[in-house]
């Protein structure tokens, strides 16, 4: 599962008038090596999602939001063929039913889910939600949707069968996660410190405290460990149902993004305050290896099918590649503008980018290109 650093959102954009304080919070609390070597510029400049842009496994195809446009462009990997769908207002994340191979587009311009058919990419179902829906995550156990809503007390939740929603009180989410074989969902607001559990059976909620200046989130669905970047502790902490209290990882300076090798058990830690990957050793608890990427680090990705990691250096305009088996980079690529999420399709010759700037809101990458650069 990908993850990727977002600011404060609002309508599913970036409010960069909040930054400033919120940035000056977080860099009187890092660590003084930290500062050194942290950047003085706000973290994202556009929009920052880290569901934009999604593989769905059932259909073969990627699906990328395009904001601007009221659309979702879909990329059919196998037949190399891209088409524009029209969905709702200001579509800002993209989850996928594995299952069906459904797709819904949480639209923050009109408070609404698009419902996409995965085999013939036609519009099965428009569903009011209510203003500003943000993140958004299915379980395809159930059939469930979940989905956020920016500066709101609650979530809502689609009934996958009858595209039916109801609104459950959660706090104030920004983030969500699902674990399918628990039929448990994670909450984490953008403010950070306390994630909200939610049991999917019963509606039930409690509460996991994971730290100050909480931000990026990813679940590990082998291991049912909750990962969470801390921008101004400059690491990780680790949740687990099993335990009651957090466990702590260090990484970076801003870590925000995490991507998750679940086989064995490492993290790779996008860290946008010192433009460096930390690659986490998450069973021993211990970084392995620091690696240099490009400027303003805000998405990752593992490509395991090539024991890849895919790094999206947003002002870099760029996407640092890293071979697992030496730590090294050994490629950087040319992507869109501000790129900031980034979808892996197994065993295909390309990556799919997200970008938060210029007239391409997705791009698509060659990874043929990595061989030449010495692969």
């Amino acid at each position: 599962m990908n993850s990727s650093f977002r600011t404060a959102p609002l309508s599913g954009l970036v409010e960069i008038s909040l930054i400033p304080t919120m940035l000056a919070a977080v860099m009187a609390v890092l660590p003084y090596s930290a500062l050194g070597q942290t950047r003085s510029d706000a973290p994202g400049s556009g929009l920052v999602n880290p569901r934009a842009i999604v593989f769905n496994p059932a259909a073969g195809k990627v699906y990328a939001v395009d904001t601007n446009h009221a659309a979702v462009q879909i990329y059919n990997d196998a037949l190399h063929t891209s088409r524009s769908v029209r969905v709702g207002a200001a579509p800002v994340s993209i989850a996928v039913n594995t299952a069906s191979g459904r797709v819904y587009v949480a639209n923050a311009g009109d408070g609404t889910v698009t419902v996409l058919d995965g085999a013939s990419d036609e519009v099965v179902a428009t569903v009011p939600v209510g203003p500003h829906p943000y993140s958004i995550a299915a379980n395809p156990v159930t059939g469930k949707v979940y989905v956020s809503h920016t500066y709101a007390d609650h979530i809502s939740i689609l009934d996958g069968a009858t595209n039916s929603a109801a609104s459950v009180k959660a706090g104030s989410p920004d983030l969500l996660a699902v674990n399918s074989r628990t039929n448990t969902i994670y909450l984490l607001g953008y403010e950070g410190g306390t994630v909200t559990v939610l049991d999917g059976a019963h509606q039930t909620m409690r509460t996991m405290e994971a730290g100050k200046h909480a931000w990026g989130m990813t679940l590990d669905d082998t291991t049912g460990k909750l990962f969470i970047g801390r921008l101004g502790a400059a690491g990780v902490s680790v949740l687990n149902d099993a335990s009651p209290a957090a466990g702590f990882l260090p990484a970076g300076a801003i870590p925000g993004a995490i991507a998750v090798d679940p086989k064995t058990d490492t993290l790779f830690v996008a860290n946008y305050g010192d433009n460096t990957l930390t690659i986490i050793d998450a069973h021993q608890g211990r970084a392995i290896a620091t690696v240099p990427v490009g400027n303003g680090p805000q998405g990752v990705a593992f490509d395991a099918a090539r024991n890849l990691v895919y790094v999206a250096n947003t002002h870099g305009d760029s996407i640092t590649v890293i071979d697992r088996a030496s730590n090294k980079v050994v490629a950087t690529l040319p992507a869109g503008r501000s790129p900031y999420a980034l979808a892996v399709v197994p065993n295909s010759t390309k990556l799919y980018v997200a970008n938060g700037a210029g007239d391409e809101s997705s791009t698509v990458v060659d990874l043929r290109q990595i061989r030449r650069a010495g692969i």
